[in-house]
């Protein structure tokens, strides 16, 4: 022990300058007068003491005395209680920013299905509308692309209204030919990532006509199987990503029989790519047969389109084929199956199941049909209880669709996204017994780190689309089965360049801002209605209400289920805050909020500190939260993590496949982290978390040096 104690810097019998050592005494002053020791500290300070291992410090020569040492153990005890409040307030704001995102994510889709439901029912009351009953043929007939014309004219010229056949005048772009293949996909891989220009529409056409045609073969649930790949990819949400998906090909290669992926729906919206993704994963489909399995998503649907981008995005990339490329993408909808089982004992869906849930049903139904999930199908039989059964099948695939899991038992209505289910850990185990399946792997739902476990193992939902709320909010991740189904997690981060040099204080301050700004702007949403509350709360018109009122006000005007209280100083701050005042005051000025939403002004002011605690911070917290906070760290103590760790956590050589090409990928790399690769295994319950450096961008299995995936690396430079 005294060895190790004296290789310390702080026990070298050199002299050090006067200076520092005048400063030093000043700190262990301050120390000393700082507040009181910890029951933990005296202990550590009474074992050093009965084991003797002090008694030799006392020596003459040695430089050191009894109380020398209490100063420094002291000193490393007061740090590493006020580093572990300073990650607790750092927590507290990446959860309640988390919190923000999601609530008004979900609020907006609450406000989409209610529109949609009012509408529906004014169309069924609608004395013509009810004596006209409408099947779902006829709306699956009058949208078909056989009654579309051929013609798209070329984007690049105005006066183009060239045919389908023969070349273009303006056009620049690759000429692609039909039936794809493996060529053909590395040269829309190319286009789509350089930029340079657009697909002529006309492609765009053939290959959605082609997709519709292969996907018309399908089965609602599409078997896959382990027993020729070995494995098998499960991607999440991309919502309109492009750099995502070609990190995920970059790192696992491209798909092929070998190599199969399943892409569990939600592909556009949102993202400023969701034509090129939907597009490259359509191309996969169609040049890799049984390689790629695709579900449908909540987001495929053309009601949710209008609301969230998709729309708009083609309507500004084709604005002179919009309406007739919708069409046809309305038609691959439609068609999309609804779920994938993988060796029969894993079902993939994309949100989840209910209490109702029968796949026997939804392998029958007519899935062609539901080309808007948000528009209930009206049948034309006459029959009674016709229209109840196509009601229930409407049912089935929406709980699939849109439920999420909790973990409370039991099932019921999702009130917060306004359709599906909450389903807890009691269904699942009953569903799962039924149909004799292993788990369940859903998306749907965005997480921290691309992935989560829920039901004891039972439900795993994954999240492929890294950045989602905001550039450092979230890592994407793809999960792989192998032939005992046992799971591994693969997580990064796209775009990595942009996030690379901030360091996580700055990551959690810009998502902090952003959820803030997304915050302010639904709050002037509600700009009338919050002046009511808050003014039916204040019968004196005095302009403040207590801490608690506020609060009310707030929840009753936007039903977001907000941590207000956290809120407060964001949303009605104090004109000269001090840190007495802060805690002291119970009563909030709700003018002060209504007139930072009516200006525009809310500046959003960082989290206070003791001026200890930044002396303290301002110092360290650059270089070790980097490091220390990363979950795949292994936790040690503060101060055993100093030197070694400031700032040089070494990244992988992350150039890709090939080292010259780095500049050429730009975003579109992945992050050259180290990877963090979790592996479940189902049968034992237990979660094993390998972490490796990647070189090449591909990921190492088992510890045992064997290298997965990769068979297409070098495709994308």
């Amino acid at each position: 022990m005294g060895e190790i104690l004296r290789s310390c810097g702080c026990f070298q019998r050199t002299r050090r300058s006067s200076s520092f050592e005048d400063s030093s005494s000043c700190r262990s002053s301050e120390i000393e007068r700082g507040g009181e020791m910890t029951p933990h500290s005296g202990s550590l300070l009474k074992l050093f003491t009965s084991k003797g291992w002090c008694r030799q410090w006392r020596k003459t020569g040695r430089g050191m005395s009894m109380t020398k040492i209490e100063r420094t153990m002291k000193a490393a005890i007061l740090i590493q209680r006020w580093y572990r409040r300073f990650l607790a307030r750092i927590e507290i704001r990446r959860r309640y920013t988390w919190t923000i995102f999601q609530s008004i994510e979900y609020a907006g889709e609450q406000d989409q299905v209610r529109l949609y439901n009012f509408f529906n029912a004014l169309l069924t009351h609608i004395p013509d509308t009810a004596g006209r009953t409408l099947d779902s043929q006829n709306t699956s007939r009058a949208s078909s692309n056989e009654a579309l014309d051929m013609k798209f004219s070329d984007e690049s010229d105005d006066l183009a209204e060239e045919g389908i056949c023969g070349p273009d005048r303006g056009y620049q772009g690759p000429t692609i030919h039909f039936p794809l293949d493996k060529k053909e996909l590395e040269v829309i891989i190319d286009l789509f990532r350089k930029k340079k220009n657009r697909l002529h529409a006309k492609y765009v056409a053939g290959i959605l006509r082609e997709a519709t045609s292969k996907l018309k073969r399908l089965p609602n649930l599409n078997p896959a199987s382990t027993a020729i790949s070995k494995q098998v990819t499960i991607c999440g949400d991309l919502h309109g990503k492009l750099d995502d998906l070609l990190v995920v090909f970059h790192k696992n290669g491209l798909p092929s029989p070998e190599n199969p992926y399943v892409f569990n729906g939600d592909f556009v919206d949102r993202g400023k790519k969701g034509l090129e993704v939907f597009l490259l994963l359509l191309c996969t489909f169609l040049v890799f047969p049984g390689g790629v399995f695709l579900n449908r998503g909540n987001h495929e649907d053309t009601v949710m389109n209008v609301r969230y981008g998709f729309v708009r995005e083609v309507h500004q990339k084709y604005k002179h084929n919009a309406e007739r490329l919708l069409k046809l993408i309305d038609e691959v909808y439609r068609w999309l199956p609804l779920g994938t089982i993988v060796n029969n004992r894993v079902l993939v869906v994309h949100g989840g199941i209910s209490d109702s849930t029968d796949l026997d049903l939804i392998r029958s139904l007519d899935r062609s049909k539901y080309i808007s999930l948000l528009r209930p199908p009206i049948t034309e039989s006459s029959a009674p209880g016709a229209e109840i059964i196509d009601k229930v099948e409407w049912k089935q695939v929406f709980d699939i669709l849109w439920s999420d899991p909790q973990h409370n038992e039991g099932c019921r209505p999702n009130s917060l996204r306004g359709a599906g289910t909450y389903f807890g850990p009691d269904v699942t185990n009953k569903f799962l017994q039924r149909y004799k399946l292993q788990y369940l792997v859903r998306s749907h739902e965005c997480k921290p780190d691309g992935h989560e476990i829920m039901h004891g193992g039972k439900v795993i939902t994954i999240f492929s689309a890294s950045n989602y709320y905001e550039i450092g909010s979230n890592k994407g991740a793809y999960l792989k089965l192998d032939p005992q189904l046992d799971t591994h997690f693969v997580m990064y981060t796209a775009a990595a360049s942009k996030t690379r040099k901030l360091t996580f204080r700055q990551r959690v301050g810009l998502v902090e801002s952003s959820a803030l700004r997304e915050l302010a702007a639904r709050l002037r949403e509600h700009r009338m209605e919050l002046e009511r509350q808050f003014v039916s709360r204040d019968p004196q018109g005095a302009g403040v209400l207590t801490i608690t009122k506020w609060c009310e006000a707030l929840e009753a005007a936007t039903n977001l289920g907000l941590p207000w209280r956290m809120l407060r100083d964001k949303l009605a701050p104090l004109d000269h805050p001090t840190a007495a005042s802060t805690t002291a005051v119970a009563e909030v000025s709700y003018r002060k909020t209504l007139h930072l939403l009516d200006t525009d002004s809310f500046t959003f002011p960082a989290v206070r500190r003791t001026p200890k605690e930044q002396l303290l911070t301002q110092a360290c917290e650059e270089k070790a939260l980097a490091t220390v906070a990363e979950k795949h760290r292994p936790k040690e103590s503060t101060w055993t993590r100093t030197s070694s760790q400031h700032g040089k956590g070494k990244r992988a050589s992350g150039k890709g496949t090939n080292g010259d090409a780095k500049k050429e990928d730009g975003d579109q790399r992945g992050s050259e982290s180290p990877a963090v690769v979790k592996r479940f295994d189902s049968s034992k319950g237990q979660l094993k978390i390998r972490k490796n450096y990647e070189d090449d961008g591909g990921e190492r299995a088992d510890g045992a040096g064997q290298v997965e995936g990769n068979r297409s690396r070098g495709q994308f430079g």
